[in-house]
């Protein structure tokens, strides 16, 4: 139990801590990651705007915000706390990705969009362990709903389908030579 009498009785606490604590611990990790997923895809999808990329990428990164505000929901039903300070770094991460000049100081270099889709399928694929997770947990734990984290499942992979795609075809042009 922690402090608020909550308990999560299926799961074990390693060093002193109990399920619940270590839960919210790793949603919130999740949710940092949330945020500057969401935030990387709005930015690649704006930077791209007019383009074949740019409008493969906007229903993504709506759909990469929704999947956030829906764990924002999950934590609320759990009554665990987000760490603002977690969110934040998040976001610092991804304002401070894109620092990089990837080859060209004055333009937008070819590689940065190959990149930000790398990062957002290393970002969905975290995303999907997470709903796995909650998914898992959510035969023990009456408050997650299965069928809404299935469906968060099925959508986050058909987002990590698409942003594959979507890689691929991008190393294919950013590589090919004149």
């Amino acid at each position: 139990m922690n402090d608020q009498g909550r308990s999560i009785p299926f799961l074990t606490g390693l060093a002193g801590q109990n399920g619940y604590t270590l839960l919210g611990i790793y949603l919130n990790d999740h949710l940092a990651g949330a945020t500057m997923g969401a935030e990387r895809a709005r930015h690649l999808a704006t930077a791209c705007r007019g383009s074949d990329l740019g409008a493969a990428v906007a229903p993504i990164a709506t759909a990469i915000a929704e999947d956030r505000r829906s764990l924002l929901a999950v934590m609320r039903r759990l009554e665990l706390p987000v760490r603002r300070y977690k969110v934040y770094a998040g976001r610092l991460g991804e304002r401070a990705g894109r620092l990089k000049s990837n080859g060209s100081l004055l333009r937008r270099s070819p590689l940065s969009s190959l990149l930000e889709l790398e990062l957002l399928q290393i970002g969905v694929q975290g995303k999907i362990c997470a709903w796995d997770t909650l998914r898992a947990l959510a035969d023990h734990e009456r408050r997650l709903d299965p069928h809404q984290l299935d469906g968060l499942l099925d959508r986050a992979r058909e987002q990590l389908r698409t942003i594959d795609d979507l890689r691929a075809r991008r190393a294919a042009e950013t590589f090919r030579g004149p």
